[in-house]
């Protein structure tokens, strides 16, 4: 549960937190509660977040890199100490330092993966009062997102994103992200989804067996989200930066979660070097990395 990941010296915890992106995403239907029904396959890129956690006697605070992010309740590190102490009963403090790598509201469970990380490191600096089942439980109250960013790698995710099974690693590959200079509404995607007459879904069991075989070009050959066509439309620019990537050698391209990221799996580093540099060439947001499991 991210321990591998954390560093402790006394009342202080260091953590990664990854990026992850979509290799499949599935929307089955809404329901009753107004959540989403979800069927996904996600994994972890190298591109990470650095937080700092220290033990305070009293209070949260937050800081970052980024001024435009909130530094108050409405950040989600926030809540999730808030959240650890509420469920716990410990009367402590933390002061919470994140410098932000992974673009924000991006589709890459930036925010969820902080949010993962800010519980591990809180449960390991106070003395484990979790299980590990009880700190997913926290972190799906506060983002669907956020049980899966607890373990990472490989894993498909059903339910509203808490149900989990790990999967085959992915073979090693190269993954291109690139976000354009717009920022999407989870929510107004979903909701322009329930009016949307959906043509193309993942095959999510032909993903499995491509992991299954360690085949890098039938994943690639698979990878669907059933979101981009309802935010392309938003923003055409996502389409054209699938054809870039296509045309620079990916072995295949796809929108990352609600978007606006586009991430392309290429086996080659000079390709994928290349088509980097390109894009820089036009985006702000543009981060080579490498798969992780």
């Amino acid at each position: 549960m991210l321990s591998k990941d954390t560093i402790i010296t006394g009342k202080r915890a260091i953590s990664r937190s990854y990026a992850k992106i979509n290799l499949t995403l599935d929307v089955l239907k809404k329901r009753e509660d107004g959540y989403h029904e979800i069927k996904m396959i996600m994994q972890t890129v190298s591109l990470f977040d650095l937080i700092i956690l220290d033990i305070t006697e009293s209070g949260i605070s937050i800081a970052t890199n980024l001024r435009y992010l909130p530094n108050n309740d409405r950040n989600i590190a926030y809540k999730a100490a808030d959240a650890f102490f509420r469920e716990s009963g410990i009367r402590g403090g933390a002061k919470i330092m994140i410098h932000k790598n992974i673009p924000v509201a991006a589709g890459l469970a930036g925010g969820s993966g902080n949010c993962a990380a800010v519980l591990s490191a809180m449960n390991m600096l106070y003395n484990n009062p979790f299980t590990d089942d009880e700190l997913m439980r926290i972190g799906s109250s506060l983002g669907a997102d956020v049980p899966y960013c607890f373990s990472g790698g490989t894993q498909l995710a059903e339910g509203i994103g808490e149900i989990l099974s790990p999967l085959p690693s992915i073979p090693d590959a190269y993954i291109l992200l690139v976000k354009p200079p717009v920022n999407i509404s989870t929510g107004s995607i979903y909701g322009e989804i329930d009016n949307a007459l959906l043509q193309i879904r993942p095959d999510t069991d032909a993903m499995i067996d491509a992991l299954s075989k360690k085949d890098i070009h039938a994943v690639s050959d698979n990878l669907c989200n059933v979101m981009e066509s309802v935010t392309e439309k938003m923003h055409p620019m996502i389409g054209g930066i699938k054809k870039k990537m296509i045309m620079n050698g990916a072995l295949g391209a796809v929108m990352s979660g609600s978007g606006p990221t586009v991430f392309g799996i290429f086996d080659d580093f000079i390709k994928a070097k290349k088509s980097a540099d390109s894009f820089s060439l036009q985006f702000k947001d543009v981060f080579l990395t490498r798969t992780l499991n």
